[in-house]
């Protein structure tokens, strides 16, 4: 890890962590709002989350970004917890206040990076449409609240195990009803009993081995012509999902993978460190631009 002195230290913690592509992310950040700072990786024992996180914060750490398999296990850790985390019951955030000042501050950021890259990137506005949300983990707890202020006319949650997926939707219940939102959930048979629609997310684990959606029947038409997919994984992983959607929405519709979503969720997390609010944009763009050359 990066022993810079008289900066102030972050880090992405995971296992496994090498792959993050946050520390460029954050370091770019920090160049184009004049911030003085150093963003590392931390890798952590499966079974030693917490004891390398309160190392970190001894040795100076100012906050982290938490990736698999620790956000819930950071929700926990948390003295503090926003909204959007406590809605999510998952943590991908910490500012790390002293005792004096309310202690470790929780967040997750990833539902409002994620609504930023379809509302904002790929000029998608949510409301009134139809959304596909597949899985009913940790990824898809932590979107979910956000997708819901979109104030798309429905949000249908489905997962191999039906019984995760309704207890998903029924910790969101109240905020969807707040929000003028639909919300219906069950087993992977549910994805499209009555037709396409218009938006469809990723959120299961099957591309992190490159596999495609786990649906029963993968030719049924689950999203409508012109429609809109987002993986939330992205790299070379991801390209099944993408291939398979971009077939289903047709010339006209368009399939991303979780890359907006990963700068977009950093700015926030910038935002909640540092008090300014990155270009996530230009970011973005040379990212993209820089994975294509390689």
């Amino acid at each position: 890890m990066s022993q810079a002195a008289g900066l102030d230290r972050y880090v992405v913690a995971g296992n496994p962590v090498a792959h993050s592509r946050s520390p460029e992310i954050h370091a770019t950040f920090a160049a184009q709002t004049g911030q003085s700072l150093v963003y590392d990786r931390l890798l952590c024992p499966l079974d030693g989350f917490e004891a390398a996180i309160r190392a970190f914060v001894a040795a100076g750490g100012r906050g982290c970004n938490i990736t698999v398999p620790f956000k819930f296990e950071a929700f926990r850790l948390a003295a503090r917890r926003t909204p959007r985390a406590q809605l999510a019951g998952a943590v991908n955030t910490f500012r790390f206040d002293d005792a004096s000042t309310g202690g470790w501050l929780g967040d997750n950021t990833d539902g409002a990076g994620l609504l930023a890259d379809i509302e904002r990137n790929a000029a998608r506005p949510l409301r009134d449409r139809r959304v596909l949300l597949i899985g009913a983990g940790g990824a898809s707890a932590g979107v979910l609240g956000s997708l819901i202020t979109g104030r798309p006319a429905e949000i249908r949650i489905v997962n191999r195990s039906a019984d995760k997926a309704l207890a998903l939707a029924d910790s969101h219940r109240a905020w969807a009803t707040e929000h003028g939102v639909r919300l219906s959930a069950g087993g992977l048979d549910a994805a499209a009993p009555d037709g396409r629609h218009d938006v469809l997310i990723n959120g299961t684990s099957a591309s992190l081995s490159g596999a495609g959606l786990p649906l029963p029947d993968p030719d049924a038409p689950v999203l409508a012509r012109g429609g809109l997919a987002v993986d939330m994984m992205y790299g070379p992983s991801a390209k099944p999902f993408l291939d398979w959607a971009s077939d289903q929405a047709g010339p006209d519709g368009a399939a991303l993978d979780g890359l907006g979503m990963l700068v977009e969720q950093a700015a926030e997390a910038f935002l909640l460190w540092r008090g300014v609010r990155p270009d996530s944009a230009t970011v973005l763009a040379d990212l993209r631009q820089r994975l294509a050359t390689h």
